[in-house]
């Protein structure tokens, strides 16, 4: 992508006489995610960050192909966590809407649908490079590098916490918790911090008595909770502050931790570390930001959707954002035409800053961006972003450490290939058989 944020060119469109404005004919994008249920805020909050990209875009004349404009039109599945109900909602989306990107959150939910959506050409994104492989050509990670970011928070810890020598972490055992742990494991060797306890429980556990427990019996000094759900995250950190914890807390989100100051303490969450910056952070004010004005956006979603920002509130608009951009280089909504001028686009910016695609040696197909990621703490009751980390560092340094440790869970993308067992009720061979 250029350098010239999306911000700056609806301002200098502006200026410019509109062809074509308000034509009926609209290019559909599909989102396909959890809108209800205990991954909700990992979905919704999405969508509606995407509802206001779309209306910025829309106002400002639309996508612009061959010197006409077209309106964007956003199609919303509600798929849950759910694999059944993800392979509904791909098979409606592509059919009844002609789709051009279909966006998604990923793991369970993209499995069931790779094959269809790989034979019908469907460029997809996904917030779970995980889900990458050389199977999957039209499949991209262009936001969120989920979930080796977390090494940065970990890295961080290392240097400005020494004292910080053991950590206990838990994990659910799904196909977005999985890679999670095999990241954190691999951070923590990376920083010299002893892992004493681990423990991996169902993703449709709601007790978190049996998982805390033993993570406080092992007296570590960082209580990690991983990647697992927000309803968890809450649950698990109540029944900490309950117990008397008074170490340091580490989670890949911290989603509503509002919530979380006013259940426990305002000292209890104090210097919490997690990986998702609110968007009126001083601190992206000074990064090349594909929104600009990322306080703007922030204080336009909150405005729109009150008490419901997460960590995923941006992460699709800037997948959108960078579609956006390849499209008009390309002249054209074809998947292979816009992917290969996303990889041409010569300077790639995401939502932190310069980027570059990878992934090859991890997951058999560079589809993914990486770049610089922020490391968060809760400071006096708010999200404060302390310092970005870079990942392509990272890896260069410890990327044998991270690919071991993916290799020791299975969760190298041909080992997911080769242990994958379809799951009972969940293959709906009738309904990709009609569009195959």
């Amino acid at each position: 992508m250029s350098s010239s944020s999306f911000a700056n060119l609806l301002a200098t469109r502006a200026t410019m006489p509109r062809l074509s404005v308000g034509m009926s004919e609209s290019v559909n994008i599909g989102f396909l995610g959890p809108l209800t249920g205990p991954v909700e805020s990992w979905g919704l909050p999405g969508l509606n960050g995407c509802r206001i990209w779309e209306d910025w875009l829309n106002k400002a004349g639309g996508l612009l192909i061959g010197g006409r404009r077209y309106p964007i039109k956003i199609h919303a599945y509600d798929c849950g966590y759910e694999p059944e109900r993800a392979l509904e909602g791909a098979v409606e989306l592509v059919q009844k809407y002609d789709i051009k990107l279909l966006m998604m959150l990923g793991g369970d939910t993209f499995t069931p649908v790779r094959d269809f959506l790989t034979r019908q050409k469907v460029l997809t994104s996904t917030l779970l490079p995980s889900d990458l492989s050389p199977d999957t050509p039209y499949l991209i990670a262009p936001s969120e590098l989920h979930p080796i970011f977390n090494v940065t928070g970990v890295e961080w810890l290392a240097k400005n916490r020494p004292e910080l020598k053991t950590a206990a972490i838990c994990s659910q055992t799904d196909e977005m918790g999985m890679p999670s742990l095999a990241t954190y494991r691999a951070a923590f060797k990376a920083a010299g911090i002893e892992l004493v306890k681990e423990v991996q429980y169902a993703p449709d556990s709601t007790d978190p008595a049996p998982i805390v427990d033993p993570m406080l019996a092992s007296g570590a000094d960082i209580l990690c909770w991983c990647s697992s759900f927000a309803p968890m995250v809450h649950a698990m950190t109540e029944y900490a502050y309950a117990k008397g914890f008074a170490g340091q807390l580490l989670s890949c989100t911290f989603d509503n931790y509002d919530r979380l100051v006013e259940r426990t303490s305002q000292e209890f969450m104090e210097g919490a570390v997690f990986q998702f910056p609110d968007f009126d952070d001083p601190m992206l004010r000074e990064k090349a930001f594909f929104f600009n004005r990322p306080h703007v956006f922030f204080e336009e979603y909150n405005r729109r959707f009150p008490d419901s920002w997460s960590a995923v509130s941006w992460e699709y608009a800037a997948i959108l954002d960078i579609w956006h951009a390849a499209v008009e280089k390309a002249g054209s909504v074809h998947p292979m035409s816009v992917l290969a001028a996303m990889k041409q686009l010569g300077h790639v910016t995401h939502a932190f800053g310069p980027a570059q695609w990878w992934g090859e040696d991890m997951f058999g197909i560079s589809n993914a961006l990486i770049g610089d990621w922020p490391i968060v703490t809760i400071s006096g009751g708010k999200a404060k972003i302390v310092d970005f980390g870079s990942i392509p560092e990272w890896l260069k340094q410890n990327g044998g450490v991270l690919k071991r440790e993916m290799s020791s869970l299975g969760q190298l993308w041909h080992q997911r290939l080769e242990t994958e067992v379809p799951r009972p009720g969940l293959t709906r061979r009738s309904i990709v058989d009609q569009v195959s």
